[in-house]
């Protein structure tokens, strides 16, 4: 179950809830589900109670209540809990990370779309290299790389890409120092591109004497993690394995990677579990760089899925170590490799930036 489909069951729990007349509210547009605020709080979590407190009359845990009895059993969802004012955690069921995975390697180039399922069928990336109308005339380097991009992320954003681009708003940018021809000549198309999109509208470039190709550079990051997923991908064919969404196992002994202050065994189960999370989020990120006319949203979003990707490849090897034969676990990984390599081009090819097989 994918965000999106997990925003959709909710959002049939309240339109449930107003039928039966167990609220009285109006029906939202939409419910935001995102990732909870730390780890123990299950997959995916959701204020809709608080939001509906104040029109239903209700306190918020009541109405909290009266979804978790609806949502709780919905196929996809093993555990609905509440916390704290009325907060809705959401754990999944058993096979969710690998359904995930075999969405997005069934999507392929088309993954990122957060209204795809309910679009009509189309060609894969055929959003993306058509021409949808650039906004206003562009002036300076950074405008005209932004204006590019935008562009581009509409076209692929559904519903909230078309209200945007019909909005017809444009960020007010802080120019960059230098003209696009002398930034490219300094450092590259893609190192150009990527300091051009890389802060908030609101922040100033910071141009770099020279690219670095290491990984102390968050564009090198997220290309090599690409080249890297790439690679995986040649190796298994020579050993003679493929792909296989599943369960990836058990981390590997003496690699146990943690994130923050909680290394350790706990820091190993959560390393999978946020790679999955980037990868089922990233539709939304295209959906909010649209709407808050943003591309650093997605800039930032595959610098935190390649750092994921490190950290998950460390704990969970995808190729077999010596003479030892390639196992369920190991085509597990590799397919989630492959899902993550998919959400990294995707994102390159929506900020014009390429994604290189060796690196």
């Amino acid at each position: 179950m994918t965000p999106a489909e997990l925003s959709r069951a909710v959002l049939r729990s309240v339109r449930g809830a107003v039928e039966e007349q167990e609220l009285s509210v109006p029906v939202p547009a939409r419910i935001v589900v995102q990732p909870p605020p730390r780890p123990g709080c299950g997959d995916y979590a959701s204020n809709v109670a608080l939001q509906l407190a104040g029109k239903a009359g209700r306190p918020p845990l009541e109405v909290a209540e009266i979804l978790r009895k609806r949502l709780s059993g919905s196929a996809g969802i093993a555990r609905v809990e509440i916390a704290g004012p009325g907060f809705l955690n959401f754990t999944l069921g058993d096979g969710a990370q690998a359904a995930l995975v075999r969405e997005v390697l069934a999507q392929g180039e088309s993954y990122g779309r957060p209204d795809r399922s309910h679009a009509a069928p189309d060609r894969p990336g055929a959003a993306e290299q058509s021409s949808p109308p650039v906004p206003a005339p562009a002036r300076g380097a950074r405008e005209a790389v932004v204006a590019e991009v935008l562009a581009r992320i509409d076209a692929v954003a559904g519903s909230a890409g078309r209200q945007a681009a019909a909005a017809g708003e444009h960020p007010a940018l802080v120019p960059a120092p230098y003209d696009l021809a002398t930034l490219i000549a300094r450092l590259g198309v893609d190192e150009a591109r990527w300091v051009l999109l890389r802060p908030a509208a609101q922040d100033p470039v910071r141009v770099p004497e020279r690219p670095v190709q290491r990984e102390s550079n968050p564009r090198f990051r997220v290309q090599y993690a690409y080249a890297r997923a790439l690679a995986l991908g040649r190796c298994a064919r020579e050993l003679g394995f493929g792909s296989e969404p599943g369960d990836v196992g058990a981390p590997v002994s003496g690699q146990v990677a943690g994130e923050g202050p909680s290394a350790g065994s706990a820091g190993a189960v959560q390393t999978p579990q946020s790679f999955h999370t980037l990868l089922a989020t990233y539709p939304s990120a295209i959906e909010t760089a649209a709407r808050l006319r943003a591309p650093d949203r997605v800039v930032r979003h595959l610098e935190a899925t390649a750092d994921a990707f490190f950290r998950w490849h460390d704990c969970y090897p995808p190729l077999p170590v010596g003479e030892r034969k390639p196992l369920a676990v190991h085509r597990a990984r590799l397919a989630l490799a492959e899902a993550g390599r998919t959400v990294l081009a995707n994102g390159l090819r929506l900020l014009g930036i390429s994604a290189p097989e060796h690196l």
